[in-house]
């Protein structure tokens, strides 16, 4: 993407310094290709780059075990289990000999130890094998114990003769992953172990300089950054792992904070925002007489939280964060005229135009007799609307645009563009909205809104530059939804509820996860499900919605469906966001089991917003899997959008519930967002501090943490990144 330029900042340029001054650069070891690690070589070099992503020796380095075996402990042949993963035993090898047919022969040997006896078998290498063994030596062996006609076997352990304890017996043993193309060229685990091996015999301290001041190790009981790149390879005993494990731990969410609030604390130094100084025009009147409602506390706080960074002559970069029907499109609507009051134009994007369609309405009835003109800009505006649109808002006419992705068409040019408010931010991608940075010569402040709850620890992580709001109270008089699970053989009795709601003149909504019959998946499609509702309700009018429709078809639909022309909607996941029918009462989810949580959770979200009672309803098939199981009854226990993201996150990992491999959830080579909660929170806690104390890291003590960042890339500087 081309550099993003307001008043002579490179927006992705770097933000520091290159170097630190006197402090050493990055050895040229750690830059080595693997081709040149003994063992490797052109063809292996060429496996683990395309296999593993390796390519130099600190890709290798970083590159963890994903378990251990614990080769400290040594068992004896009367504790052996079937269900044992491992064991180690030491004994004596009593006789061995070769059995079987000449094309299939094996070695067989007894080991026995002070409480019994055990066979080792080798099918590969026999006669190698058979020429190392000595009777009545004492072995250490390893391997994963089989029972084969009652009695335990060993089928190739690993052995170590000696009376001692085994080099690998001093040790816990690493597991790394490996691919079928690299077992092929002896890259398993064992393979790969032994060229990390080869590679912590190659480096030296040196090599593997200490970034953290000494200070935060001791205050967050750290060891020192080489024991713990040595020890998370082949760690001693448990204690040692740990102690690598929180090092590295800790060191890798630290980087991810400080560039994060690194570049923030540049872009806040480097440029500024417009000053909003007045809120007693149209804001005031607004607020006085066209609001009709008290807003929540948590309205009133983020509101206030608003005016005091656009105040600061800052740029305000903040996320807002609100459950479904907490009220956050008030809340931006109020952030604009805030931007109107001061002379400024104000723009909204949402992801779809039923959406856009829908803050345009709603905006327009609140705003009107103000001087506020709104304007609709989607992909269906087309010929002289549009160009008389264009014509308005470039004047400075229309002050408040709302609209799609069609906003950031170079040809949509602005008057004053003072605020841009960026609903469901995560369904745009960043060269999007950066776009709509380069829309006024100073950049405007921005506001990102979800509606679907982040967990606090992959908010950190993926929004750590933005400051953050959250509205954590839903309006006076909205009930709890009520949510029940219902399976297949009880849908007459769910119809029955159906009608009865219907009767008190409630409105429903039926949504189904598929389009057509899948001949893969045994779920009701929406097709199917269409006509099973028309047969059930003859004497009601149904709307039918679906992504394959034609725009105006599908606008049609979903008007006929606000009005309440037809009472009952029959849709896909089309309907997520953007329909707000306060009369409708009921969310009827079909193959409820294939949907995630974010998505139940917003389609529940759809109902809910009059005075009456609602309810959604979970249809699923009699056989659940387990995760299934977890995320029908999270939906039925709680309404808690933040408590589901959660769960869903512990359900599906951060990347996918980021909805992409975004960056800092890419870089995490060992720390868990799911599990490492306390020591990402002391991170952030320790990143602040630092920052805070030294925002440029010119002070000596921090030299070497700003070498390694900039090495690292995490000081890209890359303001264009809105989210």
């Amino acid at each position: 993407m081309c550099p993003v330029v307001h008043r002579g900042v490179n927006f992705t340029g770097r933000a520091f310094p290159p170097r630190a001054p006197g402090m050493p650069t990055l050895t040229d070891k750690l830059h080595t290709s693997l081709v040149y690690l003994k063992g490797v070589g052109p063809a292996k070099a060429e496996l683990l780059s395309g296999e593993l992503g390796l390519f130099r020796y600190s890709d290798l380095l970083t590159f963890m075990p994903f378990r251990y075996v614990d080769r400290t402990q040594i068992q004896q042949v009367r504790d052996l289990r079937e269900d044992m993963q491992t064991v180690q035993l030491r004994g004596r090898i009593k006789g061995f000999s070769m059995v079987g047919p000449p094309r299939s022969r094996r070695l067989v040997a007894q080991l026995e130890d002070d409480t019994g006896s055990v066979e080792l078998i080798w099918f590969k290498g026999a006669s190698y094998m058979e020429r190392y063994l000595k009777r009545d030596a004492t072995y250490t062996v390893f391997g994963k114990p089989n029972v084969y006609r009652g009695k335990f076997t060993l089928p190739h352990p690993d052995m170590e003769l000696g009376e001692g304890p085994a080099h690998d017996a001093r040790r816990m043993q690493p597991v790394y992953p490996s691919t079928e193309k690299l077992k092929a060229r002896g890259l398993d685990s064992k393979g790969l172990e032994r060229l990390v091996q080869q590679l912590l015999a190659e480096l030296s301290p040196a090599d593997l300089p200490e970034i953290l001041p000494g200070e935060m190790r001791v205050q967050f009981k750290l060891i020192g950054r080489e024991r713990a790149l040595r020890d998370i390879h082949f760690p001693p005993d448990e204690h040692a792992l740990q102690g690598a494990r929180r090092r590295l731990k800790f060191e890798e969410f630290l980087l991810i904070q400080l560039g994060l609030l690194l570049n923030k604390s540049a872009l806040d130094r480097q440029v500024r925002g417009y000053i909003f100084e007045r809120i007693d025009g149209v804001f005031e009147k607004f607020y006085r007489d066209h609001l009709g409602f008290e807003l929540t506390e948590a309205q009133k706080r983020v509101l206030r939280e608003i005016r005091k960074d656009t105040r600061t002559g800052m740029q305000m970069n903040r996320l807002l964060q609100g459950d479904v029907g907490s009220g956050k499109t008030i809340v931006a609507l109020m952030a604009m005229l805030m931007a109107v009051d001061n002379g400024f134009q104000a723009a909204i994007m949402a992801p779809t135009e039923i959406l856009a369609q829908q803050h345009m309405l709603s905006i327009t009835e609140l705003v009107d007799g103000l001087p506020v003109l709104p304007g609709l800009l989607t992909g269906s505006v087309k010929g002289k609307s549009r160009k008389d649109l264009l014509s308005a808002l470039e004047a400075g006419y229309v002050n408040l645009l709302i609209g799609t992705h069609a906003l950031i068409e170079d040809k949509v040019v602005f008057n004053n563009l003072g605020l841009v408010v960026i609903d469901e931010q995560h369904r745009f991608g960043v060269a999007q909205r950066a776009r709509l940075w380069a829309k006024n010569t100073q950049p405007p402040h921005v506001l990102v809104m979800t509606a679907t709850p982040i967990p606090r620890t992959l908010a950190m992580t993926l929004y750590g530059d933005l400051d953050t709001s959250v509205i954590d109270e839903l309006p006076p008089g909205r009930k709890p939804i009520q949510t029940v699970h219902r399976k297949d053989p009880e849908r007459l009795a769910v119809f029955g509820f159906l009608r009865k709601q219907l009767q008190e003149g409630r409105q429903v909504y039926v949504v189904y996860p598929l389009i057509e019959e899948s001949e893969t998946m045994d779920y009701k499609d929406l097709m199917d499900g269409y006509e099973s509702v028309v047969r059930a309700f003859p004497e009601y009018r149904i709307s039918i919605v679906h992504g394959r429709q034609k725009p105006a078809d599908k606008d049609h639909e979903m008007r006929e469906f606000v009005r309440g022309n037809t009472r009952i909607m029959v849709a896909t996941t089309v309907i997520e966001v953007g329909v707000n029918v306060p009369n409708a009462s009921v969310m009827v989810v079909e193959s409820a089991e294939r949907f995630g949580l974010a998505q139940l959770h917003q389609l529940r979200g759809r109902v809910g917003r009059g005075a009456d009672q609602s309810f959604c309803i979970l249809m699923t098939a009699d056989k659940l899997s387990n995760d299934a199981r977890v995320r029908i009854r999270t939906m039925c226990e709680t309404t808690d959008g933040f408590k589901i993201s959660e769960v869903d996150m512990r359900l599906r990992g951060p990347g996918d519930l980021a909805g992409t491999r975004q960056s800092g959830l890419e870089d995490l080579k060992i720390a868990d967002l799911v599990h490492d909660r306390e020591i990402l929170e002391e991170a952030r806690s320790a990143a602040l501090a630092l920052v805070e104390k030294d925002p440029q890291l010119r002070l000596s003590v921090h030299a070497a943490l700003a070498n390694h960042l900039v090495r690292e890339e995490r000081l890209k500087g890359d303001w264009s990144r809105i989210s």
